[in-house]
């Protein structure tokens, strides 16, 4: 079974998969749709052992984001969905820490302009909480919209983010 862990951050408790030696998952325990419960199974000692290590690893940069001390994350991640869903999440990574978009605009950055509701789906779907910044994408306007996390956490995370305040 891949290795997970929970602790707790500023904004609630979250849970940490890692299989292959790369995270998985992170997600806020209380969030809406909390990734779906690992099943794979059979790995050797130094598979765990690689696993325990990007698991402390995310619990490290993590813990100093919350801190206000890191900006940027190396967590080595594996995130798995349709290739149109990875396509999402691997355009929410080129989101500047302490920038925002609109999910229009995030539409536009990907070519695919008339997609922009398959996009927030996706944006929803996404696996790794925080290090793959969905929180950084807002509706029209800039309303805050669309954080299975819960909006008060999107709005804590925006907080946190705002330029300025990095140490």
């Amino acid at each position: 079974m891949p290795a997970q862990v929970i602790w707790k951050t500023p904004l609630g408790q979250v849970l940490a998969r890692a299989h292959n030696s790369r995270l998985t998952a992170l997600h806020f325990l209380d969030q809406d749709s909390p990734p779906e419960p690992a099943t794979d199974a059979g790995e050797t000692a130094a598979q765990q052992a690689a696993n325990d290590a990007v698991l402390a690893l995310a619990r490290q940069q993590l813990d100093e984001y919350f801190a206000r001390q890191r900006q940027d994350f190396s967590v080595p991640l594996h995130l798995a969905g349709t290739p149109f869903q990875e396509t999402v999440w691997q355009a929410l990574q080129t989101i500047p820490y302490g920038q925002t978009r609109s999910y229009q605009e995030q539409a536009r950055q990907m070519h695919q302009a008339s997609a922009i509701r398959a996009i927030a789906a996706a944006n929803g779907r996404n696996p790794i909480a925080v290090l793959v910044p969905c929180h950084r994408v807002l509706g029209a306007g800039g309303k805050l919209t669309g954080y299975s996390g819960g909006l008060w956490r999107k709005q804590a995370l925006l907080d946190l983010e705002q330029p300025g305040l990095f140490g």
